[in-house]
């Protein structure tokens, strides 16, 4: 099948300081069939299970390198940055 992916780097979570999670870059499928509601249960379901499967790469060439593997189109978002500005530990006291 001719899927296509998206590889991003994601950033740190809101809700913890750490930044473990955010070392690896993901790959994910963009669009894939659409989810039906089963009708006894109400669960969601679908034809393709791709969607479910979330893969991890150390870096992005290996990714891409991946994804041309299968041939699978792959969309890569660039990475955040985020601009860190220095601070003084006695700025936190000035009025």
């Amino acid at each position: 099948m001719n899927y296509s992916v998206r590889i991003y780097k994601p950033s740190k979570n809101a809700m913890q300081s750490g930044l473990a999670k955010t070392k690896k870059w993901v790959m994910e499928p963009d669009i894939c069939a659409p989810s039906l509601p089963e009708h006894l249960m109400g669960w969601q379901s679908c034809d393709d299970t791709f969607k479910q499967v979330r893969l991890y790469f150390p870096s992005e060439q290996e990714a891409l390198k991946f994804a041309q593997s299968k041939g699978w189109h792959a969309t890569v978002q660039a990475e955040k940055i985020k601009a860190v500005k220095p601070r003084n530990y006695t700025d936190n006291f000035k009025a």
